[in-house]
């Protein structure tokens, strides 16, 4: 404010206030300051105190206001209740990972079946990768840095949500099975016998304009080191 005030007043630009009564002269300059002041610990105090009181919500298990998860909604003490319908989707979603589908095919299936996430739009594979991580559903509410257990209705078991993580995980790690249009079956089960790196499927247009299939050690890929 002082360094906007100084350049507005090299400018010729004087600025007064509509609310303060503050006179002309070296009184009205600490006077301006004094208020400018207050007004700044006001802001500061007050944003301090509302940190304050959201943290002691989220070691009750109350709601901070953050996005609502698919699956709950909020009561009048800002408590997290279960939602009968969302809970369901949630618990299908979580079902069909564990049976081996995978996230792209999950999407696909609840927006064929007109299922809606929590915002009433159609899912998408990031909102269902999402979903699948989400440890509220264990019923572990997090806030900032603080992870209050049992806060919220548990949706998804401990057992199933953990063999869901180590799928997730081994997906994660497993190189792309599918490119386009074709379906290489043999991704993440054959591994290059010069170098022991997994191969994954690859595609090439030869000159007359033919697309051949086949699979690639990563290793001579992506690394270039496998002269395989």
């Amino acid at each position: 404010i002082a360094k906007n005030k100084a350049v507005l007043r090299m400018n010729g630009v004087r600025v007064i206030s509509a609310c303060e009564s503050i006179p002309e002269g070296p009184e009205g300059i600490i006077l301006e300051s004094v208020l400018e002041g207050l007004a700044e610990y006001y802001s500061a105090n007050l944003s301090q105190n509302i940190v304050r009181g959201m943290r002691e919500n989220a070691m009750k298990g109350k709601s901070c206001g953050a996005g609502l998860s698919l699956g709950y909604k909020i009561d009048k003490d800002h408590k997290f209740q279960l939602d009968p319908v969302g809970a369901a989707v949630v618990q299908e979603i979580f079902k069909l990972c564990d049976e081996g589908k995978k996230i792209a095919q999950i999407q696909r299936y609840l927006n064929e079946k007109g299922y809606k996430t929590s915002r009433g739009c159609k899912f998408t594979i990031d909102g269902v990768s999402r979903i699948l991580r989400n440890r509220q559903y264990i019923g572990e509410y997090r806030w900032s840095d603080i992870v209050t257990l049992n806060a919220m209705p548990q949706i998804i078991d401990n057992e199933l949500f953990e063999r869901v993580q180590k799928r997730l995980e081994l997906n994660k790690k497993a190189p792309a099975a599918r490119r386009l249009d074709v379906d290489f079956l043999l991704t993440g089960k054959v591994y290059c016998g010069k170098c022991g790196d997994h191969v994954a499927g690859d595609s090439g247009t030869s000159r007359s304009g033919d697309k051949h299939y086949y699979y690639t050690c990563h290793s001579k890929k992506q690394l270039h080191v496998c002269k395989k």
